[in-house]
């Protein structure tokens, strides 16, 4: 029996969130069970009322609002739960067709990919503008880069993801989950696909961000610290060597004044380059240290993930043996 769980992370959702459940599928191919998922972050309107109303199978609620990366990862640790062996994650607001469900889950089905990002076909997508549209390509360019993967729309919020996908993924952001999840993803070797969707128009703003100029920092943040913890000793080392050679420069300057007999008006550039020569030698260390606490942290991470399939081989064993119990009840014995 395989099973796909859609999630939805809400906050504030109670009037879209009647037309984007509608348009769910209800059946998809290869899968025999197909629930929905509602994460209510900390709503202030009716967003868990709603969901219940149209027979969301499982809601969950933050007490306050935490942010999408940390509703988004609620969502999935719920859906593990719940036996989930295929999760789709999409928006609330309706910009995603949910038709292309089944075009999202069908590269995990076939055991093609680990990860699936739809594709808005940003480049020519009449929904975007034309600044969103360089904007986007670019964010998407940097994050193929830093994740070594080949995804056109990094930060497509409607993807697909197996069972195993899910238990390897840790997202540390508490801003948005697309960029960590692809870098994060990328550097641990999973097979990631991307699957052109269609797109509605979306009139109301972003929840997630409340102005471009906020939303391009805390993107590039996200993206530096992400690369930065998968990938310490390349951008630590390589930190520290653009700063070394930068502080060869005036040091190379007071040489050259030296040799030509004006070295006593040139002390400055002893200091300053000595400082950044310094400097570049302990981010190099740094680099070094980031490395061994990397590796330690990969360690922790296979063990963490062989905890979390024993802990549900120990709950399907104990939920069989219920069941069997209460098939088969045990007589009491008479004297």
């Amino acid at each position: 029996m395989t099973k796909l769980i859609i999630q939805i992370p809400c906050l504030n959702e109670a009037e879209d969130l009647p037309a984007t459940l509608a348009a769910l599928p209800r059946h998809v191919p290869g899968i025999d069970t197909v629930e929905y998922l509602v994460i209510d972050d900390g709503s202030s309107d009716d967003t868990a009322g709603i969901a219940a109303r149209w027979g969301v199978h499982h809601i969950v609620r933050h007490r306050r609002n935490r942010g999408l990366a940390a509703a988004f990862q609620s969502g999935v640790r719920e859906a593990l739960a719940q036996g989930a062996d295929v999760i789709v994650n999409t928006d609330a607001d309706g910009q995603y067709e949910g038709a292309d469900i089944a075009l999202l889950v069908a590269p995990v089905l076939e055991g093609r990919a680990d990860i699936v990002v739809g594709d808005r076909g940003v480049a020519k997508n009449a929904h975007f503008g034309g600044f969103k549209r360089r904007l986007q390509r670019l964010g998407s360019a940097a994050v193929r880069k830093l994740s070594a993967t080949d995804i056109t729309d990094a930060v497509s919020g409607f993807r697909a993801f197996s069972r195993d996908a899910a238990q390897r993924l840790t997202i540390t952001t508490e801003f948005s989950y697309t960029t960590d999840m692809l870098i994060q993803a990328g550097r641990k070797r999973m097979a990631i696909a991307s699957v052109p969707i269609r797109t509605h128009a979306t009139p109301r703003p972003s929840r997630l961000f409340r102005s471009v100029p906020r939303f391009i920092m805390q993107t590039g943040v996200t993206m530096a610290r992400a690369y930065t913890m998968y990938n310490p000793l390349r951008a630590f080392v390589g930190s520290g060597l653009v700063v070394a050679l930068v502080g060869m420069v005036p040091l190379l300057r007071f040489v050259w004044f030296y040799l030509q007999g004006q070295g006593d008006g040139h002390i400055q550039s002893i200091v300053m380059g000595g400082a950044l020569l310094v400097i570049g030698v302990l981010l190099c260390i740094l680099g070094v240290l980031a490395d061994l606490v990397a590796a330690n942290r990969k360690l922790l991470e296979a063990n963490l993930l062989e905890i979390r399939q024993l802990r549900e081989k120990v709950d399907a064993q104990a939920k069989a043996f219920s069941d069997s119990s209460d098939e088969h009840p045990r007589r009491s014995a008479t004297g």
